[in-house]
């Protein structure tokens, strides 16, 4: 059968060829059909592709689909709340919020409150008048250990390195973050020029790369460190031990990304393959990791310090609370990551099924702090989708202190998730190193969007504490927010997850939920 298709496909190019003699004024038409003949040709026997063998020409059109679906499925096909990871609803609210348009919807919710999983508060019929309240809410960091502790907002941009993120989008949030008084976290790629030129707080984050303060071997430098640890601007040194894209995986910059620009903040050489370890060799234990902690806060001249981590085994994590006990070393707060962080792009396992979701972790950490009296002293940041006020008020409710936002930020300088960061074609010039797509990000422009949705975030925040009775955020409790779980049942967190009481884990017996990580 193929033998005769070819036979007829050379008969019909020599038919043709006559013809092009023959009538010239066909040209273009001859051309266009010369060349679908020679593609089909060749398509009938190239060997990689089985579906163009037997579908010439036609076959390629798969291909086609493949980019089209995406942009047509969230156009087209998404209703406002079935989106992932997330929906219409969701990013419309962030960009509304950062041109300062209006951000009510008509007609009542159009998610199903019977479903498991939705959550609400209970409102107080003696609500406060939300403009009697703080709307600037900070707690303070390292109040109890540290010479010069910070006064944070209590949401923040989360970790996002310089290469990563266009040069533009790190300008445009560090001076969006000027404006609006809060932090942002330079990622684990190290202090960029972008990230001092706006003079904003940062959060020096520190990986298994020591990216910023490092060796030739890639061994951590503490000269190097306190060099950069005392700009006046980095007020806090996060140590990253793992995130919640993809916990446990190390990384790798390879050469052909590592431009000059990105090499100086990183302090590598440019155009060099650099690894990124999956652990850190500065330490190796606990209790080393807490005595590193303890250097590096004298390095730093005093500054709080802490770690990020995305929980995996809890029994790792209570080690560190005992050893934290013990010897009184500890941090001055930590980060966690909910398993479903995104921002950095991972495999498909590490995404879907590697991490504690942020809910569980959240509870786990604090209740765990608590447990060993540690609490008092320790600050915890919740990271992991948090993209409004609701989302705020549930992570403060479980007992974190504040909380720390990639992704909202990004949609503010607006990425329309087009899901193409791993790929340096971002349309929208956020999530890219390509000098021609960066420069559609207008940083005088942008800048204002993000500090205009930090401060709609905030405000809509303060409504709903106001709503629920409270005039202060440390007020929140578990008892505050509901969780369905089937259509006729439903239970307040506190139900949920039972707090624990400062030194129930100092002495048996144990609550239940502790009882097998305790020995």
């Amino acid at each position: 059968m193929k033998k005769n298709t070819k036979k007829a496909l050379i008969i019909l190019a020599v038919i043709l060829g006559v013809w092009l003699i023959i009538e010239v004024s066909f040209l273009w038409l001859i051309m266009i059909i010369s060349g679908l003949i020679a593609l089909a040709v060749y398509d009938m026997n190239q060997t990689k592709h089985s579906l163009w063998r037997n579908f010439p020409i036609v076959g390629r059109l798969r291909w086609v689909f493949e980019e089209l679906r995406p942009p047509i499925r969230q156009y087209f096909m998404e209703s406002d709340i079935d989106g992932v990871p997330f929906n219409r609803q969701e990013r419309s609210l962030v960009y509304r919020r950062s041109k300062k348009l209006v951000s009510t919807i008509p007609f009542g919710t159009k998610v199903d409150v019977y479903k498991a999983g939705y959550e609400w508060i209970g409102h107080s019929l003696s609500a406060v008048k939300a403009k009697d309240l703080d709307h600037d809410p900070r707690i303070v960091i390292g109040d109890t250990l540290c010479s010069k502790p910070y006064s944070a907002s209590i949401f923040n941009v989360s970790a996002m390195s310089f290469g990563a993120l266009s040069s533009a989008a790190v300008k445009s949030l560090g001076y969006g973050a000027k404006i609006g008084g809060f932090a942002l976290n330079t990622g684990e790629g190290g202090i960029s020029k972008y990230h001092l030129e706006s003079n904003c707080d940062l959060i020096w984050q520190v990986g298994t790369g020591y990216f910023g303060c490092r060796n030739e071997d890639g061994t951590f430098n503490p000269e190097l460190f306190k060099e950069k640890s005392n700009y006046e601007n980095v007020k806090m040194v996060e140590i990253k031990l793992s995130q919640g894209a993809k916990p446990g995986h190390g990384g790798i910059l390879p050469a052909n990304k590592n431009t000059p620009e990105i090499a100086e903040g990183r302090g590598v050489k440019p155009h060099t393959q650099v690894d990124s370890p999956p652990i850190h060799s500065a330490f190796t234990s606990a209790e080393e990791m807490m005595k590193f902690i303890t250097k590096l806060r004298d390095l730093s001249g005093g500054k709080p310090i802490g770690i990020k981590l995305c929980i995996g085994r809890k029994e790792e994590f209570i080690n560190l609370c005992k050893v934290m006990h013990l010897t009184g070393l500890k941090p001055d707060f930590i980060t966690i990551d909910g398993g479903e962080g995104g921002t950095g792009a991972a495999p498909l396992e590490y995404t879907n099924s590697v991490g504690m979701p942020l809910r569980e972790a959240l509870v786990f950490v604090v209740d765990a702090l608590i447990g060993f009296d540690l609490k008092k002293d320790i600050k915890v940041i919740a990271s992991g989708k948090v993209l409004n006020g609701m989302d705020i008020l549930k992570k403060l409710s479980l007992g974190a202190d504040l909380c720390a936002s990639a992704r909202g930020m990004m949609f503010s300088l607006g990425c329309i998730q087009a899901l193409d960061c791993h790929k340096n074609t971002c349309p929208t010039g956020v999530a890219t190193q390509n000098k021609r797509l960066g420069s559609a990000l207008i940083v005088e422009d942008k800048k204002q969007r993000v500090a205009n949705y930090h401060k709609g975030t905030i405000e809509s925040f303060i409504e709903l504490l106001a709503s629920s009775g409270l005039d202060d955020f440390d007020k929140l409790t578990r008892k505050h927010v509901f969780y369905r779980l089937d259509e006729t049942k439903y239970k307040r967190y506190d139900e949920l997850y039972k707090p624990l009481t400062p030194g129930d884990l100092l002495k048996a017996p144990y609550p239940k939920d502790f009882k097998r990580f305790m020995n």
